[in-house]
Parts: C-alpha cells; structure tokens; sequence
C-alpha cells in the first residue's frame, strides 16, 4: 500500500514538473504534452484546465477541451501542419501547438492567436467547421509575418488596392469578418481580407496552401488579386526557396 502510494505520488511530481516546464518555456498554464511530432517537431500542448494569459496588452482566454474532442480534431490540424518542412517551421519561429476552445482575445472570439516570441500558436478546435482547415494556416501566417516583417510591407500591400479603398484600425473594430469567398473579388478574397492588411495577406496564403484552385479561378479577371498572390509567394520563397504551394 506504501509503495503504491508512494508511485502515486511520484507520477504527480513528474505531471507536475512538467507543467512547470512548459510554463517556464512558452509562459501559459494548465498544460500537458498531447503529442510530438517528429517528422517536423512541432510540439503539440493540451489545457488540462482553464487559461488566461497576456499577450500583446491583450487578455487571451481559452478552455480546455475533452480529451475525445481533441482526438477528433487532432489529424485535421496535423495534416495541416505537416505541409510545413522542419526548417521552415525553424526559420518561422513555431514549435508549441496549444488546443483549446472557447478562444478569445479580450472577450472577442478568435480562431487562434499566434506568438512567434514564445514559438507558439494557440488553436480553438472548435472554430467554424467550414474554414477551420484553412484557418489554421491563416494563423500560421501571423507567425511567419511577425518573423519577417520587413519582407511584408503594408504600404507596398495597401498600393496594390483600389485608391479609395481604406482598411480598418484593426481586425476587431470592424464588422467585415465574413470568411466565405467573395464572388466578384476585386482585390479580396473575403470580406475579412478586408479588415486589415495583414489580414489580407494571410487570407491570401491560406488559400494559395490550402485551396489554390479557386485563387487561380479569381485570377482571370483580377489584376489586384495577381499582384497580391505574386507578393505572397515571391516573399514567402525568400524564406524558403522550396516551400511548395497547394496544385
């Protein structure tokens, strides 16, 4: 009976050091390791309970998820992901896959909130079931944009647009946050590409990964449309010269 407490109480010690660890690392509680991944080593983390942390002077809120829900959602993220090389992953700043749900940022709902800083991306396996594949590349492009600033200049960003077309402060003061595809684009994709530049350039790449036939359908009779993806792709190859494209 000793000895069997006594392991009991061992285990805690190592869950607990652990939770410690992943603190220390990426500054966020209440997780555990769901599962790593070696063929690109991005770790993915668990809330085991409740969470809320500062980012950014943001208060970002998320819960945790039954370990069921996670399982069905968990091979749709990782497929995802694992378009991205190693050393792509490496240049770009990401390694920490939080999954949670109930996101949000400041009592806002949100998909996901990235932070290269702490190499991590918070994801809410909940999101809309429509877009939540594409989503999830959409937030890593927050990643790879905060990475490299410099090569995704908004004023270059903001010439390619109709001259009296203005975006909004940020992504939260504005009601455009409809993520279905516009029909007649005219230099946007959404009309949440529309909110902010650096939303429109990661609704660009999402759907240049993730469903590239239906940008080249909009490219036909959208010249604004072109200069943006060739803007994408160009800065995104000066990353990674190989990085490869959804056909």
């Amino acid at each position: 009976m000793r000895l069997f407490i006594s392991t009991i109480i061992i285990l805690i010690s190592i869950s607990s050091t652990k939770a410690d660890t992943i603190y220390n690392i990426i500054k966020i509680p209440n997780l555990e390791i769901y599962k790593i991944d070696n063929s690109n080593g991005l770790k993915y983390l668990r809330a085991t309970k409740p969470f809320q942390v500062g980012i950014r002077n943001d208060n970002v809120t998320c819960f945790n998820s039954d370990i069921k829900n996670i399982e069905k959602k968990f091979q749709l993220i990782q497929k995802n992901l694992n378009i991205y090389q190693p050393n792509f992953l490496k240049k770009i700043n990401l390694k920490y896959i939080v999954l949670c749900e109930n996101l949000s940022v400041s009592e806002i709902d949100a998909a996901g909130v990235p932070n290269f800083k702490m190499k991590t991306l918070i994801i809410d396996i909940n999101f809309n079931k429509k877009y939540f594949e594409r989503i999830v590349h959409h937030e890593v492009f927050h990643i790879i944009n905060d990475s490299f600033k410099d090569y995704f200049n908004e004023k270059e960003w903001k010439s390619y647009n109709p001259k009296n077309f203005e975006y909004a402060e940020c992504s939260t003061c504005t009601d455009r946050i409809n993520l279905s595809t516009i029909k007649k684009t005219n230099g946007f994709l959404t009309e949440y590409s529309m909110s902010t530049a650096s939303e429109d350039m990661a609704e660009v790449f999402s759907f240049l990964v993730y469903d590239k036939k239906k940008v080249d359908e909009k490219l036909i009779n959208d010249a604004i449309l072109k200069n943006k993806t060739s803007f994408i792709k160009n800065n995104i190859l000066k990353i990674s010269n190989n990085f490869s494209f959804s056909k």
